[in-house]
């Protein structure tokens, strides 16, 4: 088994993932159009190219535009969020808002950019209706292109933004309180998991938890 298939693996997607590779599923023109090369031989414009074209799941018919990510493609700081809500499927940028004003005060704090050795994506690239939960079916169908962004990226350390994210990399149900202060790895990556900056906006006093987190981040991609 491939280094790619364990991780996967470990998510729980695995056995989706080759079935879909299989093609027991005629793929959409779209995917058609990006079929010269699996999502593991693409380099950074084919992947943009194939998200931006994407129909393997249901999210994109009810979106506006894909959010693949924004910032440094060498970074050695690679965030990840769940999916884009309203007004990153807008503007097509992640962490935007009053959330995004909230997570650049929290990089600056610790001497980072989004745009500056800091690269930012979500597990999803389309937005869930209503900003619900994103389904299993539609995290299996979407985290190729995550997992080819890390191989591509290359970073230094994983920021897992919210239970979701960090729950869905890790392949766990445990909370957040559970999952802080602790030294994981995804991809073969050191991944630190904090408070998503929507949820510090309505629980101010874990600011000072996420700060915590943050200086935790910063000791463990010193530590590599």
């Amino acid at each position: 088994m491939s280094r790619r298939d364990e991780i996967l693996t470990e998510m729980g997607l695995s056995p989706i993932w080759r079935l879909r590779a299989r093609g027991s599923q005629a793929p959409s023109p779209a995917a058609q159009q990006h079929s010269a090369k699996p999502i593991p031989e693409m380099d950074w414009p084919q992947l943009k190219s194939k998200v931006a074209g994407c129909t393997d799941c249901k999210l994109r018919a009810g979106c506006t535009q894909t959010v693949f990510g924004v910032g440094d493609e060498q970074a050695d700081w690679l965030l990840v969020g769940e999916a884009p809500g309203a007004e990153e499927d807008r503007i097509g940028e992640p962490f935007v808002g009053q959330a995004g004003k909230l997570l650049d005060n929290m990089l600056a704090s610790i001497g980072l950019d989004r745009r500056r050795n800091v690269y930012i994506a979500n597990v999803l690239k389309c937005r869930p209706p209503g900003n619900r939960n994103p389904e299993p079916d539609e995290v299996a169908k979407c985290a190729p292109h995550l997992l080819r962004q890390i191989e591509l990226l290359q970073p230094k350390l994983i920021l897992a933004m919210g239970r979701f994210a960090a729950q869905t990399l890790l392949g766990t149900d445990a909370t957040i309180a559970s999952l802080r202060n602790t030294p994981h790895r995804y991809a073969g990556v050191p991944l630190v998991v904090t408070y998503h900056p929507a949820y510090l906006l309505r629980n101010l006093p874990d600011k000072a938890k996420a700060w915590s987190d943050l200086v935790f981040a910063k000791k463990t991609i010193g530590a590599n």
